[in-house]
């Protein structure tokens, strides 16, 4: 994403989200505990904001997206939006549902690395948003559904019917976005939706320790990782390969790669700079 920015001046404050950021690491917390974390319309468009946001800023190198309280979150709002949705004509519907999909587009557009910390439910556009994430670190009372077709949606949603086959493969992917049935930690860590899978009550510390360990790594390596395995998913061999090959030559004139050489040859850590 460019580093390019007009007019507008950063945020100063996100009004329907948790923000921190510390040391290259930002923490994003959706905070609506009594609801489950569900999201709003301003929630979406403040995810969408942010990611681009940081995204421009270059200052983060890894980020947490977690939910407060008992669990990730449990989707769109149903009295905010299910309710509000069933008043709009298509064009607004429209708008709405490419809101939502520009959401997960920046999660895995933006140039750095997300980890999702997961605990109780992932369902609907919540458990698409874990999806999303590059890294999904749970523990075992998590649960992920997909629930679109359960209120005579398409499961397709957000993106979910690219994504999630890519993740467990088209079978797994058919049951879950067909059915909307609940998926509990050991069977998502068995077909490969989960990452991680840690101790009760342990995914946000294991989440921000990798975040930790991504923000302390080559972040220029991880941003151009990132991309490929992106723009790669519906690639021919022969256009990846030269994907590959361009974006090593450029990475190979960059200065991690020389610093790389410099501490192997000293016996010493490199000291990554992200260029």
């Amino acid at each position: 994403m460019s580093p390019f920015t007009g007019s507008a001046a950063p945020t100063p404050e996100w009004r329907h989200l948790r923000v921190e950021v510390a040391d290259g690491v930002a923490t994003v917390t959706l905070a609506r505990p009594d609801r489950l974390n569900a999201l709003t319309f301003e929630a979406y468009a403040d995810l969408r904001d942010l990611l681009a946001e940081l995204s421009r800023a270059r200052a983060v190198r890894a980020l947490v997206l977690a939910g407060e309280g008992r669990g990730f979150c449990s989707g769109g709002d149903v009295d905010a939006i299910i309710g509000a949705t069933l008043a709009m004509d298509t064009a607004r519907l429209l708008d709405f549902n490419r809101m939502t999909g520009q959401v997960v587009r920046a999660v895995r557009e933006c140039p750095f690395p997300v980890v999702a910390a997961l605990h109780g439910v992932a369902a609907g556009a919540g458990a698409v948003l874990a999806l999303a994430a590059d890294f999904r670190v749970a523990d075992p009372s998590a649960r992920f559904a997909f629930l679109f077709t359960r209120v005579g949606l398409s499961g397709g949603d957000m993106g979910a019917a690219y994504l999630l086959p890519r993740v467990v493969g088209l079978g797994h992917a058919t049951r879950l976005l067909m059915l909307g049935d609940a998926v509990r930690a050991p069977e998502a860590e068995r077909i490969g939706l989960i990452s991680e899978l840690t101790a009760e009550g342990r995914a946000d510390e294991a989440a921000h320790a990798l975040a930790r360990r991504l923000a302390d790594g080559p972040a220029l390596a991880h941003a151009q990782t990132k991309a490929l395995l992106t723009a790669e998913l519906d690639m021919p061999l022969a256009a990846a390969v030269e994907l590959d090959a361009s974006t090593q030559a450029l990475l190979m004139n960059g200065e991690d790669y020389a610093e790389f050489h410099a501490a192997f040859t000293e016996k010493r850590p490199p000291k990554w700079r992200g260029r």
